[in-house]
C-alpha cells in the first residue's frame, strides 16, 4: 500500500530478460535505506518486490502482464523513474491510498505552462472514465494527483487534466513529460469498489438481499 508521494527520483540502472519478463535494476537510496529482500516498493506507480540489493539501489523481477499493462517496458537504463516505499501503518497519509496496480495508460495529449502552474491534459481509457471525477484522486506514474478537469461522459474521446505546482514539477518525473508520452494511470480503489458493488445490485434491491443473508 502506498500513498502516491514520491520520496525520491531513482534510475534505471540495469535491465535484463527473466522468463517472459525483466529484471529491472533501480538506483533508489533512500528507498533501501530501510528496505529488505520481499519488501514492496513503487516504481512510477507499479508495485515491485525487492529481490536483491546493493547499498544505493534493488534489483526486482518485472512480469510480462505487468509490462504490457504499464509503461516499464518502454523503460531504457538511465530513465528516472519516481520512487515510494510501501506506506508504515503509523505513518500520515498525505495523498490517498494507492494500490500500485495500475490499470492502464493514457497519453499526455497536451500541456499547457503557466508562470508556477503546469496543466497536463492526459487521455483516458473509456473503461476508466466512469471512475475519474472532477475534483477526484487519481495516481500518474506513482504520483497522488487531484483530477482538476474531466471530459463529459458523452464524449468521444475522454480525458482529464491535472494542474502541477512546482514542488511536484521539480521531485517528481511529471515535470519532464511532453505531449505524446506514456504513462501510468491507477485510479481510485473506492470508486472502483463502488462501480463493482453496483454491478451486482439490482434495481429496488441491496447486495444484502441479493446474497439472501445479513
Amino acid at each position: 500500500m502506498f500513498t502516491g508521494i514520491i520520496e525520491e527520483q531513482g534510475v534505471i540502472t540495469g535491465i535484463s530478460p527473466s522468463g517472459d519478463g525483466v529484471r529491472l535494476s533501480v538506483r533508489a537510496p533512500l528507498a533501501v535505506s530501510d528496505a529488505a529482500r520481499g519488501d514492496s516498493i513503487s516504481i512510477s506507480g507499479v508495485c515491485l518486490t525487492v529481490t536483491d540489493q546493493t547499498p544505493d539501489g534493488f534489483t526486482a523481477d518485472v512480469m510480462r502482464q505487468t509490462l504490457d499493462m504499464s509503461t516499464l517496458g518502454a523503460l531504457e537504463v538511465g530513465s528516472p523513474v519516481n520512487v515510494e516505499r510501501a506506506l508504515a501503518a503509523h505513518a500520515r497519509l498525505g495523498g490517498h491510498i494507492v494500490q500500485g496496480h495500475v490499470d492502464g495508460t493514457g497519453a499526455v495529449l497536451e500541456v499547457r505552462p503557466g508562470e508556477q502552474w503546469r496543466v497536463l491534459r492526459i487521455s483516458l481509457p473509456s473503461e476508466l472514465a466512469p471512475v475519474v471525477v472532477d475534483k477526484g484522486s487519481i495516481t500518474v506514474q506513482g504520483v497522488s494527483l487531484t483530477v482538476s478537469a474531466v471530459s463529459e461522459p458523452e464524449a468521444a474521446d475522454h480525458w482529464f487534466e491535472i494542474s502541477l505546482i512546482p514542488e511536484t514539477l521539480e521531485v517528481t518525473t511529471l515535470g519532464a513529460l511532453a505531449a505524446g508520452d506514456r504513462v501510468n494511470l491507477e485510479t481510485d480503489i473506492l470508486a472502483r469498489h463502488v462501480q463493482r458493488l453496483l454491478r451486482f445490485t439490482a434495481p429496488g434491491t441491496t447486495p444484502a438481499e441479493e446474497g439472501g443473508s445479513r
